[in-house]
């Protein structure tokens, strides 16, 4: 397993999200970004002011739409599997579905929505044929939990999970371009084995 060093961000909560800094990276300066599931806007904040974007967000929990709005941060409350229809075509140059993909229930529809509104989507999901996931299916015949699956069965979110390998053959399936790809470890980008080795990746797409 081959890992590159990447500075690690931190989100709100503490944890560590290598995500954002690929992310940031990304993101060209000035550009007008869509931040899918938001969460408490901790990403739409750093690219507002690392790289002075004109940034937006859709979150569906109330609570966290609130703590958007307490940052400044312009944030729309509402479900992203309902659909991007108060944006129209090409009014972005980024939407971003960070760690999200798995929760929604029509990621399909959803992935078409981010092309549609925009230039670009940025799309990370955590990957479930990863090593330690593959080991508790096989060897403890339980339901896996990880850092970046860290719920019991019975309570999570999480109804789509899917593989890097799963995901390709999606976009190849739905002729969607892949413009880069990046699959990240714990400490790093992984160069080797990257459906065994990666606990996450992010596909760069359109």
């Amino acid at each position: 397993m081959v890992v590159d060093r990447v500075d690690k961000a931190v989100n709100g909560a503490g944890k560590q999200r290598l995500d954002y800094d690929l992310i940031i990276d990304l993101v060209t300066e000035e550009s007008r970004v869509l931040d899918l599931g938001c969460s408490t806007g901790d990403l739409l904040k750093l690219l507002i002011k690392q790289k002075k974007v004109t940034g937006f967000g859709v979150e569906i929990e109330e609570e966290k739409v609130y703590s958007c709005i307490a940052k400044g941060l312009s944030v729309h409350h509402g479900d992203i599997d309902d659909g991007l229809a108060d944006y129209p075509d090409h009014s972005f140059d980024y939407v971003i579905l960070s760690l999200t993909l798995q929760a929604v229930k029509k990621p399909k529809f959803v992935i078409e929505e981010m092309l549609r509104v925009g230039g670009k989507a940025i799309v990370s999901f955590p990957n479930f044929a990863y090593l330690p996931i593959r080991w508790q299916l096989a060897a403890l015949g339980r339901m896996p939990m990880t850092t970046d699956i860290p719920y019991e069965w019975y309570e999570t979110p999480n109804i789509h999970l899917t593989t890097i390998k799963d995901f390709s053959r999606f976009c190849g399936e739905n002729s969607i371009k892949v413009s880069d790809v990046f699959y990240l470890g714990s400490k790093g980008q992984i160069r080797f084995a990257p459906n065994v080795f990666a606990k996450s990746a992010l596909f760069v797409l359109g």
